[in-house]
């Protein structure tokens, strides 16, 4: 299957089947805040503003890198990324391999910028092609190329072997994407930013990824939409490979592994809600991120015909979750997110 349709099928299979882990949890539950009856502020004063890439954000979110690169993905970029700019959050693209191999295809990922001009974008890159490009001389070449028609903010290099691994049509070829990533953290005009798509980052290789100079780590751990999964789904064979379907390190026990390794870092993988969002800044991210909710918003928008379509439903669901962030700031005496620190305790 070529590239175009196996992105179009992923988005398919995200928003119409149950690809959710089926036995693990990102870990969110396991903490509850601390209630602080005497917080000594209006909720007015409540500020969950973040710097973000050079950018100040209204809240400490991010839609984070789902699709691109066949026909149908334009609208969907540009309808996600128009959400983000109203709410005032950052907006991370899919894979932009193929607008590099196919100029054809790059209105799909610039799409976005036209949308938001303002907010931070970030463009998207697999790993085993960073570690090919690398060897081949062309990556600086194709990155840039990548920065110029989706105008991005900061590049990620997405680490996927699991994923590749198990991809009918995978490239588990990971020989050299170390080298690769600090290639570009030194060659790049933005930053770059190491994410996984959902099986976690540990915290010896955070430390390996900041030893290179990335500065932004996503862990993207499991608990959330298992790509594992969504790949098994599009195997023939699938029952031989169900034992890797909830692998990963839980989003939770990755905050707690790569907290304070990197200057800022990013959680995704099983964020649901405002409070997710919360809880996982309180436990060590400076922004959280999820990808699914709102891709799924966006469609059922759209197709349902409410007044704005899509947008207004990812929007909605973007406000909701940036009014329980400041709830729950509120509630705990936090005026700012760095306050959020020190206000979790484990469940009972």
């Amino acid at each position: 299957m070529g590239i175009t349709s196996r992105k179009e099928e992923h988005v398919q299979l995200v928003t119409e089947q149950d690809v959710n882990f089926k036995n693990r949890t990102a870990g969110f539950e396991d903490y509850m805040f601390k209630y602080d009856a005497l917080p000594e502020m209006d909720f007015q004063e409540v500020d969950p503003s973040a710097m973000f890439l050079g950018h100040r954000l209204a809240s400490p979110l991010i839609i984070t890198g789902m699709t691109g690169g066949y026909p149908n993905a334009e609208q969907i970029n540009a309808g996600l990324a128009e959400a983000c700019e109203l709410v005032g959050v950052a907006f991370g693209l899919g894979s932009v391999r193929a607008g590099i191999e196919k100029p054809e295809l790059r209105s799909t990922y610039s799409a976005a910028r036209s949308a938001a001009p303002t907010i931070p974008i970030i463009a998207n890159l697999g790993g085993a092609q960073v570690a090919e490009w690398n060897v081949s001389g062309s990556l600086l070449e194709n990155c840039l190329t990548a920065l110029d028609f989706t105008k991005a903010n900061a590049l990620a290099v997405h680490v996927n072997p699991l994923q590749e691994l198990l991809q009918p049509e995978g490239e588990p070829r990971f020989k050299g994407v170390l080298s690769g990533i600090e290639f570009l953290v030194h060659q790049l005009p933005v930053p770059i930013i190491v994410k996984e798509v959902g099986a976690g980052i540990s915290g010896a290789v955070a430390h390996r990824l900041a030893q290179t100079g990335v500065t932004i780590i996503d862990v993207a751990g499991a608990g959330g939409t298992s790509w594992a999964g969504v790949e098994i789904l599009r195997q023939d064979g699938q029952t031989s490979l169900m034992e890797f379907w909830d692998t990963g390190i839980r989003t939770t026990d990755c905050l707690l592994e790569c907290r304070g390794v990197v200057p800022t870092l990013i959680a995704s993988g099983g964020v649901r809600s405002g409070t997710d969002a919360a809880k996982a800044i309180a436990l060590g991210a400076n922004i959280a991120g999820a990808a699914r909710p709102f891709l799924k918003a966006y469609i059922d928008g759209s197709v349902n015909g409410s007044v704005d379509g899509g947008v207004a439903a990812v929007e909605q669901i973007l406000l909701k979750w940036d009014l329980d962030i400041r709830r729950w700031m509120f509630l705990t005496g936090s005026a700012t997110l760095e306050a959020l620190a020190n206000s979790l305790r484990k469940s009972d």
